[in-house]
């Protein structure tokens, strides 16, 4: 009895063999890059890119990454990857793949284009095409994206003042600090007509000192008058008309107040 039962567990064991091979070749998907060399996974993706075919290129840098991690192809891919998911409209695979790189090469060559690119990420991110029709203040989007864009912009400046793409993010870069002040006093506005006159003032305050220069310097100084003045604090209201008036002769504000003229292009004035 002991003979048959053992035989009969290795007839079972053969069986559930058969069917997993069974299985396995009936559902199992082949991979056609199997055995590729890193060159010829590499030229494959490049091919994938330069037809905009993002999926497969994505595929192949992924493959090339995970079996030949070491090397110059597999540097490059990453880089490639990056750009990849930039372009395909996947932000957050883009930025892991530059932290990655960050972490593995901080001394690579193209750390330059890495910090760029990170910049461009959110610089431009999906949500800005709905913006073009609506005709959407840039500054009135969440500043978390413009913040790091900004960042990334800063620190290639910093490092790499002879870089190719240091000219262009130098123009960026001061757009970004003009849009991320003009989100400021967005934001001091909206406390202001709330009634948080505290908050208003301190928000306008921190536009004036972080940002000196921007044009919108002028609207957050009037709205640290305005202020002052509803929080009954008359030296503080004068000290901000005197800096205003000096600064800004005849500012547009005492005329029109706060309210900007209506962008009759978003579709919510036309309701």
């Amino acid at each position: 009895m002991k003979s048959m039962s053992s035989v009969a567990r290795l007839a079972l064991a053969g069986l559930c063999l058969a069917l997993l091979a069974a299985c396995s070749s009936t559902s199992g998907k082949i991979d056609p890059t199997a055995g590729w060399s890193a060159e010829r996974l590499y030229s494959q993706a490049r091919s994938d890119m330069s037809s905009g075919n993002w999926s497969d290129a994505r595929k192949n840098l992924e493959a090339l990454e995970a079996r030949y991690p070491f090397g110059l192809y597999a540097q490059q891919a990453l880089i490639d990857q990056a750009y990849v998911n930039w372009k395909d409209e996947e932000p957050d695979q883009a930025k892991a793949a530059i932290d990655r790189f960050m972490q593995q090469y901080p001394n690579h060559p193209g750390t330059d284009y890495m910090l760029y690119l990170k910049g461009m990420i959110t610089f431009t991110p999906p949500s800005a095409i709905l913006s073009n029709i609506t005709r959407q203040d840039p500054s009135e989007r969440d500043p978390k994206g413009l913040r790091e864009s900004y960042e990334a912009f800063n620190e290639l400046i910093k490092r790499y003042p002879d870089s190719r793409y240091t000219p262009d993010a130098r123009l960026r870069a001061a757009w970004l600090v003009n849009t991320i002040a003009e989100n400021e006093v967005h934001v001091a506005q909206y406390y202001y007509e709330r009634g948080a006159y505290v908050a208003a003032a301190n928000r306008a305050q921190t536009v004036v000192t972080d940002f000196e220069g921007a044009p919108v310097v002028e609207k957050a100084l009037y709205l640290m008058m305005l202020s002052y003045q509803k929080l009954n604090l008359p030296n503080l209201a004068d000290d901000a008309k005197r800096v205003l008036d000096k600064n800004f002769p005849d500012s547009k504000y005492y005329k029109q107040g706060l309210d900007e003229p209506k962008n009759y292009w978003n579709p919510v004035n036309w309701l």
